[in-house]
């Protein structure tokens, strides 16, 4: 192993995740400051960081979207994305992980925020991404840091080690021992620590706590082993090497301490990251792009700037990059780069070309989308990467305030979505609403504000409108007639209509069985067209489905009938029958599947037999329960709030149209009223 393993790996990318208000900002901010990127840390409560620095984060005081800053440590340039924490915005983080080298897991000894953390290592761990934790707000603990590890292991699914323990001084901690360094530090407020006397107590801890560490490495070392077990002081350099190793193959994840907002441990995390992450070789071949001949660069992220176009967030894997190039991209598409920016904490600097590591911003790529695998060479490259945005759980309907920004509206919520691919834009046919899907009610608030200040478009939104249909349960004969005579030709179409119920899901079906000539065949396509008319507004206010109408007789005249009379017969002869027909309403009934740990699965299905949900089945799925129900739409809304509570978050549901099926009568009546009185008011 030796030097090779721990050797610096040029340009290095790092992710920053953790549980929500972690502290992910405030530790991007730490690391710059103490690197010399920016002059001094900004607070994120008084909305002065680099990252965080849309209206909306520093609004809300959370991350919205991922932040890219560089910064460089000892001769090497550090690319830091900060990841949002909350569930909802969580897509970010998952198109920008394949492109990473390693991730710095922050967190706090919180058990309230163990659930998040699990499922924010469990996405690490599938992806094979090499992890430090970074145990922060330390200068807050309150209690021993082996039985805060004792609560964060179970969330891992390797060793938690660690590489670092606290000294004390009655309730505080002032400073900590690196156990792989064998040091002793006291921390300094926004200065680098200070080395101290390793000696008395603190010496007798380093040894113990040392040892635990050596054994653990040692499960993946036999020469190690044999070591420990013969009391032979393994050489520093074998356990950094050791370290290294074992971090890159993801058989242990190391634990360092610090408190970001003071800017304590930022040293020591960047040593660790300089000698024990993989550089961008390794990120490539992790990702199955073995000695490319080409350029090849990974597009992780997609920007609308307000007044400065597109920008495709990318890390290039292998080669060298020049502006101008122009780029095949894996879904088939081409552009040619137009602008190089290295991304440098707050503003841009334009360069000319970008080698392999460096992760840049490239200007005006119109058609590549975020996801994509881009080569220099004369065709497009496999896809190394696949992210598939988490299903929508929330809509909202919506419209422009002032109805001439409707181009404008539509224009901004494409480039919402080539932003953020987990927001969805549907067109309702049905109830005419522009309705905007996403991750939940922060989620969709926040694209709204982007849609204000950002795109310059004031919406107004509310709860979409239930698409309600009815059908019949009757069938019945009906004649529609329509006679009008006012000077010159007239107007005559007379047909008899055979209306009937079809099974649930039939659809309508439209036949004619006329004899004789009672309506000539010339008119028959007009006397269809009049029957859908009449089923666009059925007698409780919805269209009307799983209909079968059949035109059986008639009669026509020579001279008044035409198209017009008897697609007007038709639709009067459906409109004056449905009312006989015994009208139900319908309701769409969503198929829910929701993903939860097995000790949530009571309140989990108690709370869908709360919404008239109908259990379908349960089954388990890598340990969880999964839980499936069908659960009519109207009873939805709010629901993955009230899921994420009840399962401390740990839960995720999918929510795809099933079936449509009867109201229960009393709230048919309801909803029948509620649609009266609307009808009155216009």
């Amino acid at each position: 192993m030796g030097q090779d393993v721990r050797s610096p790996r040029g340009p290095r990318c790092i992710a920053l995740v953790g549980p929500f208000q972690s502290g992910k900002t405030s530790l991007l901010e730490a690391i710059l400051a103490r690197t010399g990127a920016i002059r001094t840390a900004g607070s994120v409560d008084a909305g002065t960081t680099v990252g965080d620095a849309s209206n909306e984060a520093r609004h809300h005081k959370m991350s919205v979207g991922l932040t890219a800053a560089t910064t460089s440590f000892m001769g090497d340039s550090y690319t830091f994305i900060d990841c949002p924490g909350s569930v909802e915005f969580a897509n970010d983080m998952r198109a920008a992980l394949p492109a990473v080298d390693a991730a710095v897991v922050v967190c706090e000894a919180d058990e309230k925020k163990l659930p998040q953390l699990q499922i924010i290592l469990r996405e690490l761990e599938e992806l094979n991404i090499p992890r430090f934790l970074f145990l922060n707000k330390i200068d807050r603990a309150n209690k021993r840091i082996r039985e805060t590890l004792a609560t964060l292991q179970p969330a891992s699914c390797v060793p938690l080690v660690l590489r670092q323990i606290p000294i004390w001084n009655g309730d505080l901690i002032e400073g900590f021992v690196d156990l792989a360094l064998e040091r002793a530090f006291v921390y300094r407020e926004h200065k680098a620590s200070e080395v101290i006397a390793l000696e008395g107590g603190n010496l007798d801890r380093e040894k113990e706590a040392r040892f635990s560490m050596l054994e653990k490495l040692a499960d993946h070392d036999d020469a190690l082993m044999e070591q420990l077990l013969e009391d032979i002081q393994p050489p520093r350099d074998a356990v950094f090497d050791d370290l290294a190793r074992e971090l890159r193959e993801g058989l242990i994840c190391p634990v360092l301490l610090g408190s970001a907002t003071r800017e304590n441990g930022v040293l020591r995390l960047m040593k660790a990251l300089r000698h024990e992450s993989p550089g961008v070789a390794e990120t490539a071949k992790r990702l199955g792009a073995s000695s490319p001949k080409d350029a090849l660069a990974y597009v992780f992220k997609t920007v609308h700037l307000q007044h400065g176009g597109k920008l495709s967030l990318t890390r290039v894997l292998a080669g060298h990059l020049d502006d101008g190039a122009t780029l095949q991209s894996s879904s088939g598409e081409a552009g040619r780069v137009s602008g190089i920016s290295a991304v440098n904490c707050a503003h841009d600097t334009k360069r000319p070309s970008a080698e392999a590591g460096e992760t840049v911003a490239l200007g005006k790529l119109d058609t590549i989308k975020t996801g994509d695998t881009l080569s220099s060479g004369k065709t497009g490259p496999p896809s190394l990467v696949s992210v598939e945005p988490s299903p929508p759980v929330l809509a909202i309907a919506l419209a422009a305030t002032d109805r001439k920004d409707d181009v404008k509206l539509g224009q901004a919520l494409l480039r919402l979505n080539e932003e953020d691919p987990s927001l969805t834009m549907i067109h309702n046919a049905q109830t005419h609403d522009i309705v905007l899907w996403g991750q939940g009610e922060m989620h969709l608030r926040v694209a709204l504000e982007r849609l204000r200040d950002r795109f310059g478009v004031n919406v107004k939104s509310q709860p979409p409108a239930i698409g309600y249909q009815e059908t019949i349960r009757k069938s019945i004969t009906q004649r529609g007639r329509h006679k009008k005579q006012s000077g010159g030709h007239g107007q005559f179409g007379d047909v008899v209509l055979e209306i009937k119920p079809l099974p649930r899901g039939g659809g309508f079906e439209f036949h004619e069985k006329v004899v004789g000539g009672a309506v000539p065949r010339n008119y028959i396509g007009a006397v269809e067209e009049g029957v859908v008319d009449g089923l666009l507004r059925g007698p409780l206010g919805f269209p009307v489905i799983d209909v079968q109408v059949t035109l059986i007789d008639g009669s026509y005249h020579s001279v008044d009938s035409s198209d017009l009379a008897f697609r007007t017969a038709a639709r009067i002869g459906v409109s004056e029958g449905l009312p006989q027909c015994q009208p139900v309403l319908l309701e769409p009934i969503m198929a829910v599947e929701v993903v939860s740990p097995d000790e949530y699965t009571g309140s989990v299905t108690g709370d869908l037999n709360r919404r008239r949900g109908i259990m379908k089945g349960m089954d388990t799925r890598n340990g969880a329960q999964v839980i499936k129900a069908d659960v009519p739409l109207s009873e939805l809304f709010g629901y993955i709030t009230d899921l994420r509570t009840i399962t401390s978050g740990r839960a995720a549901a999918s929510l795809t149209f099933s079936h449509y099926a009867p109201v229960p009568r009393n709230l048919a009546e309801k909803v029948i009223e509620e649609v009266k009185g609307a009808v009155a008011t216009k």
